[in-house]
């Protein structure tokens, strides 16, 4: 299969889909993560072109660690909005990497540029089947499923899991992949954050504190998909201590529930 994840910043894709993303590597299928943004503003004490230049080089670290490709639009970090030309961007991508599968924030989230991006992608999910909108980039024929990420916001509307993925088993690698985005996981998010436990310096120590700081944020996910979770994986679910969880946006493709398993690694 053909996946592509659309975040709005450098490491949104990793955080919310990171365990699936290696597992559907490890299968064999194809994945292209893309930030909609450059993270030219995400930290608190550099910004512009020097530390879009270095998320970017977080962001491909990542991925070579695990095996997928990258792409990062050259959009400003906090400046996204849902306009034509962002579509147009979009649709491109849906079509030239073929996508069987489209990934994306809901449009209900914190971060305005979660919610902007997501509205885009929502945006081109019926006109990348449209053969004049785009035309020099052949429309494709079958439309994709398209999903939103997990997220914990209720208003106007909560998340509501579909397909549970159980990435118990991927979680040491997944810590990986947040490790090699130093930017963000020791020092912008800590910081915004504010939390009063330093970071450690050597690398396995840093290593462990991120995995102590990020599992109750990620474990959570198992109440809020308790479901979806029995749904697919029976008594075994009591095994399992991480998830990633997703919604089948409204546009797009609409396949039965045994054919949407299809789409997601067990």
């Amino acid at each position: 299969m053909n996946i592509v994840c659309f975040g709005a910043h450098p490491d949104d894709a990793e955080v919310f889909a990171g365990g699936s993303i290696l597992k559907w590597v490890r299968a064999g299928h194809r994945v292209l993560v893309v930030s909609l943004t450059n993270g030219d503003v995400g930290h608190h004490e550099e910004a512009g072109g020097a530390l879009a230049r270095r998320r970017r080089a977080e962001s491909e670290a990542a991925a070579a660690l695990g095996g997928y490709r990258v792409l990062l639009l050259d959009n400003h970090d906090g400046e996204l909005a849902p306009t034509l030309a962002l579509r147009k961007d979009i649709v491109r991508i849906i079509r030239r990497e073929e996508a069987d599968l489209v990934l994306t924030h809901r449009p209900w989230d914190y971060h305005p540029d979660h919610r902007y991006g997501a509205m885009a992608v929502q945006d081109a999910a019926y006109m990348v089947m449209v053969p004049h909108f785009c035309p020099d980039t052949p429309a494709v024929r079958h439309n994709p499923v398209f999903c939103y990420m997990m997220d914990q916001f209720t208003k106007p509307l909560p998340f509501s899991a579909d397909v549970a993925v159980n990435v118990s088993d991927v979680m040491q690698d997944k810590y990986r992949l947040l490790d090699a985005m130093p930017s963000q996981f020791y020092e912008w998010l800590p910081w915004i954050e504010r939390q009063p436990v330093p970071i450690p310096e050597s690398a396995p120590d840093r290593l462990r504190w991120l995995q102590e700081t990020w599992d109750p944020y990620f474990a959570r996910a198992c109440a809020a998909g308790e479901q979806a979770m029995v749904r697919r994986y029976g008594a075994a679910a009591n095994g399992i201590t991480h998830v990633e969880l997703f919604e089948v946006c409204e546009y797009g493709s609409h396949p039965n529930t045994d054919a949407l398993l299809e789409y997601f690694p067990l």
